[in-house]
């Protein structure tokens, strides 16, 4: 799933998942053993709706917001790995720890404990990844 030769829109949406997520997409989206061909479909149009049109719709809710939305989201879903993506983006953006933590009260309340418990872990893991690279 290379760059190069994809429709403008479809770069366009790779380029704004690096811009959130800080590390190229692609890595993730090509196709794995097993996965019938129809599977570059499925995540080529979600990557393009995901980060060509939803993300960049800042007119309202801006990166930030939107970034905090996406953690609840995925933790209230239980998501875990994509959990981590959204607060890789959350942190990317300029989203602080102490507001994530602030996001996993709110969970807990609304939630439940387990809920918000098992995605905080997560969040500890990337709150770690972060220090080591220096980015919180």
């Amino acid at each position: 799933m290379a760059r190069d030769g994809a429709e403008p829109s479809y770069a366009r949406a790779l380029a704004m998942a690096e811009q959130l997520l800080g590390i190229p997409l692609e890595q993730f989206l090509e196709l794995g053993p097993g996965e019938p061909e129809n599977a570059a479909d499925f995540k080529r149009l979600a990557t393009a709706h995901t980060f060509g049109d939803s993300w960049p719709r800042t007119d309202v809710l801006d990166t930030q917001t939107r970034a905090l939305v996406s953690v609840t989201i995925a933790a209230v879903l239980g998501t875990l790995e994509p959990l981590r993506g959204q607060l890789r983006i959350a942190l990317n953006r300029g989203v602080t720890p102490e507001e994530i933590v602030e996001v996993f009260i709110h969970i807990e309340a609304y939630a439940g404990a387990a809920r918000a418990f098992e995605g905080y872990q997560i969040a500890k893991q990337v709150f770690e990844e972060a220090v080591d690279t220096k980015k919180v």
